[in-house]
């Protein structure tokens, strides 16, 4: 019991636009007792230096610019994402989180001639099975696609077989979709971002509230067992 108590009890939340919230992710999180240092590198925040006890595990959201972008900050996250790996710390990114990640351990990103706009399929690899179990369909908000590195693990892949999720090391995770949304932020999305709903392969507004009133109970069963995955 003495280790659990020297754990700290902070999450540190990596986000990219003023506006943006951790969502059910960050509820999760308090209700489990943590708490939420919040950090946006893209408005100027430092991270910090060493994340060993003080920190529980990092999560990186995701946000309207490209892993490929040549912003400084975009450089910094990528760099910093080395440091939780190093100190063994568990991390998640989550869509430009998952894309940093894969940049950050030499994968890449590319763009296709469509976007995952709405719900779409994910079916789970074999060893992505075994960890846990996965939600058939999930809510999307993409236009770029990550290629991890040969030595991910990947968890699950979507229509194409393209990867939607994968593990790195012992605690890393990318995640393609987006389990955090709360119902008012798909409506505060659908509002903000209304013109990429006119892309290849997005799914118009009823559509997501559709698939939301469909598959979300099992999107947030999957998010409190990934959590005591991540967090264990």
């Amino acid at each position: 019991g003495l280790l659990k108590q020297d754990m700290s009890n902070q999450v540190l939340i990596i986000l990219h636009q003023a506006t943006s919230t951790p969502g059910r992710i960050g509820t999760l999180l308090k209700s489990r007792g943590y708490n939420l240092v919040i950090r946006r590198p893209a408005l100027g925040d430092k991270l910090p230096d060493t994340l060993e006890g003080d920190y529980a595990a990092a999560i990186m959201f995701g946000g309207p610019m490209s892993a490929n972008d040549k912003d400084d900050f975009i450089r910094y996250e990528k760099d910093w994402i080395q440091l939780p790996l190093k100190e063994d710390i568990p991390f998640l990114g989550i869509c430009l989180g998952a894309q940093l990640l894969a940049c950050s351990i030499g994968g890449s990103i590319k763009i296709k001639d469509h976007v995952e706009i709405g719900y779409y399929p994910i079916r789970p690899t074999a060893y992505g099975k075994k960890i846990i179990d996965w939600p058939p369909f999930v809510h999307q908000w993409h236009r770029e696609w990550m290629q991890p590195p040969d030595d991910a693990k990947i968890l699950a892949i979507g229509q194409g077989e393209e990867p939607q999720a994968f593990q790195y090391s012992k605690r890393a995770y990318g995640i393609q979709f987006h389990s955090e949304l709360t119902l008012a932020m798909v409506n505060r999305w659908l509002v903000k971002a209304e013109h990429r709903l006119t892309l290849n392969g997005a799914q118009q507004r009823e559509k997501h509230f559709e698939g939301r009133y469909i598959h979300d109970n099992h999107v947030k069963t999957w998010l409190n067992n990934f959590f005591d995955l991540l967090l264990k």
